[in-house]
């Protein structure tokens, strides 16, 4: 079987360490995770009406599993302020919920370990279903505070137009 690939002396899989999350074109600094990219295909089943013991199976709706982003607190606010978007208690009537661009799309490049972007996946109209603004205080641990977003998503789609990167030779 032929090998077809820009890169063929590769041939490890990608780590999952190295990653970039962009809100627009705008990469957010400091996220330390991202959940697995998930879509489900419903199946219908049924049956015809003069064969009773069989039954076959069509695809139904695709779902998208939500997103969850996690990032280290620092005092940007920019998860908070798109969480606000969904429900901003200090709104006052009418102003709870901004439907004019509550949703956003997300880019998440994944880098292979010289930093070069070999996969990328566009998230098509986010918007956020949870937010927590911190992890738990604990004055005996030793760990670093993370917040998470949840984001509900409408698909997303590999971008075929990213070609693999000839990786850099060290000498």
């Amino acid at each position: 079987m032929a090998e077809f690939t820009a890169n063929a002396q590769r041939h490890d899989p990608y780590k999952n360490f190295k990653f970039l999350v962009k809100f627009g074109t705008e990469t957010v600094a400091g996220i330390c995770k991202v959940s697995g990219l998930k879509r489900t295909t419903e199946v219908i089943e049924h049956r015809r009406g003069g064969d009773p013991s069989t039954s076959y199976k069509s695809p139904g709706r695709n779902k998208y599993e939500a997103i969850t982003l996690e990032q280290g607190v620092t005092h940007d606010k920019q998860f908070e302020q798109w969480a606000k978007k969904v429900w901003n208690f200090t709104g006052g009537l009418g102003k709870e919920v901004s439907l004019k661009d509550f949703r956003k799309d997300i880019t998440i490049e994944i880098l292979n370990e010289a930093g070069q972007a070999v996969l990328r996946y566009h998230v098509h109209r986010c918007w956020v279903s949870e937010y927590q603004s911190s992890s738990e205080l604990d004055a005996n641990a030793n760990a670093v505070l993370i917040q998470h977003l949840k984001l509900e998503n409408e698909g997303w789609e590999r971008d075929d137009g990213l070609q693999e990167p000839t990786e850099p030779t060290v000498n």
